[in-house]
């Protein structure tokens, strides 16, 4: 018996995405990355970086061509079911946080974990420890998310979306707020949070010296040629 091809974390094939306003469209010829991969994202404002991120993570619509995620057709998936996929397979951290300001450190970590259905007094725990890490003690986890600095905020975004343990973790501008030695710290800590769950990293940023955690990139201004080593 001869064993199954190993599915990519990310395929995609000559995917565009147009905003018919403005005419710009992104076009993508190729791109694949495999299970446990971490791709470092460089490009000017501009360039189709977080439009990139919107299609991979299912919150925009691939118009044409075929996009899979650990093998699912995105392009082909309901905005039910991508919303679904994404709550359970995909963590995600824009540059817009997006959390409740009235709700605790504690509970916008839990959040994610409600939402992928996994059990409470696990991730409870897990919740605590993954802070604990990111620099966030007890005492901090208590507190009301408006209550942080931005770079505590980021750190909030971050634990939240790995709580669950996802598949896929994208990440847009995370380390933006940090001072470099809190970023260097961040990032060793979110990688290594990532390698253990074996999950695919895909990481944007505009700080070229983060380039040197990772072992792949892509230029979005050099698109044709796809993934890169680094």
């Amino acid at each position: 018996m001869t064993d199954k091809p190993e599915i990519s974390a990310i395929e995609l094939k000559q995917l565009t995405f147009n905003y018919k306003a403005s005419g710009w469209q992104l076009h993508m010829p190729a791109l694949k990355l495999a299970k446990g991969q971490h791709l470092f994202i460089r490009g000017a404002s501009g360039s189709g970086k977080t439009t990139l991120l919107n299609l991979l993570s299912g919150i925009a619509r691939v118009q044409t061509g075929e996009l899979y995620v650990h093998g699912l057709p995105m392009h082909q998936l309901s905005g039910g079911a991508r919303d679904t996929l994404r709550a359970q397979q995909i963590g995600v951290v824009f540059q817009q946080l997006n959390l409740i300001p009235y709700l605790s450190v504690l509970d916008n970590t839990l959040l994610s974990s409600h939402f992928a259905g996994q059990n409470k007094t696990d991730s409870l725990a897990r919740a605590k420890a993954l802070l604990n890490r990111l620099g966030l003690p007890a005492a901090l986890q208590q507190q009301k998310a408006s209550a942080l600095s931005v770079g505590q905020q980021q750190r909030v975004a971050i634990a939240r979306a790995l709580l669950p343990k996802p598949a896929l973790l994208i990440a847009d501008e995370p380390t933006s707020a940090l001072d470099s030695e809190n970023r260097d710290a961040f990032m060793r800590v979110m990688l290594a949070e990532a390698d253990t769950n074996g999950c695919t990293v895909i990481f944007v940023s505009h700080d070229a010296s983060l380039q040197q955690y990772f072992k792949y990139q892509l230029q979005m201004d050099q698109l044709a040629q796809g993934v890169q080593p680094c």
